[in-house]
């Protein structure tokens, strides 16, 4: 299935293996490690129990922004409560239909986070939802290849029946064209001096939040992105006397 899997700063080898492991037992294949503190690493390779070829795939890159630059939908996992983050919140089950429909299109993206520290905002800020497992509230945390796994074996049972997502017409924008946009918006903003009365960047976050509920696709990111040099334009021309 077209789903990828990003580790991010993965502390330990041994869960990159494991988590190849998880992966195999569930049909999937692409793997992507951003900045691993150790690998390859034997551990990995003794963890992964036979899923070395996942481990001979995975791609290695410094950043979450180069990992997830071609993907149209991307949700983190988090363990976070529901009250500390402001992005659209799912659990694995009502998640895994429209990741299958993604990816159907294009590219759909799995973000898991470091071990110790999970994922910072500034990570979470370049994924459109965020995914909670459901666990017993006195013991909630899971180690990062069994989180793998819980996603893995939902979107392999929810893949083996008829979609209960459509696949799109026009395919989602990739987080690459959000993020120019939000870079575009973000010039307008200043231009026509449009900012947040408390002072920082939290304009611009809050229609981060905005794009990443509303699901863009490439067709609405270009009329945006039309609609916003449309208004530099008419800018200039009054700016000119024109």
């Amino acid at each position: 299935m077209p789903i990828r899997f990003v580790l991010v700063a993965t502390r330990h080898p041994g869960n990159i293996g494991a988590t190849a492991r998880a992966l195999t037992t569930m049909g999937f294949g692409e793997l992507w490690l951003v900045a691993p503190e150790s690998f390859p690493h034997a551990e990995a390779t003794a963890l992964a129990a036979g899923a070395d070829e996942i481990l001979m795939r995975a791609r290695v890159v410094p950043t979450l922004a180069e990992a997830l630059a071609d993907c149209g939908l991307v949700y983190a996992t988090s363990a976070r409560p529901r009250s500390a983050y402001y992005w659209p919140t799912h659990t694995p089950r009502s998640a895994a239909p429209k990741l299958l429909a993604a990816g159907r299109d294009g590219q759909a993206a799995l973000v898991f986070g470091n071990e110790r520290t999970g994922l910072s905002n500034e990570e979470l800020a370049l994924c459109g939802g965020v995914i909670r497992i459901p666990t017993d509230a006195r013991f909630e945390s899971l180690n990062l290849a069994q989180a793998v796994q819980v996603l893995a074996y939902e979107l392999f049972t929810q893949g083996a029946e008829p979609p209960a997502v459509s696949a799109r017409a026009v395919p989602l924008a990739p987080t690459a064209e959000v993020e120019r946009l939000l870079g575009h918006l973000d010039q307008v903003l200043t231009e026509v001096d449009f900012t947040d009365r408390s002072g920082g960047p939290h304009l611009l976050e809050r229609f981060r939040r905005v794009l990443a509920r509303a699901e863009l696709d490439t067709e609405e990111v270009a009329i945006l992105r039309g609609f916003l040099a449309a208004v530099q334009a008419r800018r200039r021309r009054a700016g000119s006397g024109a």
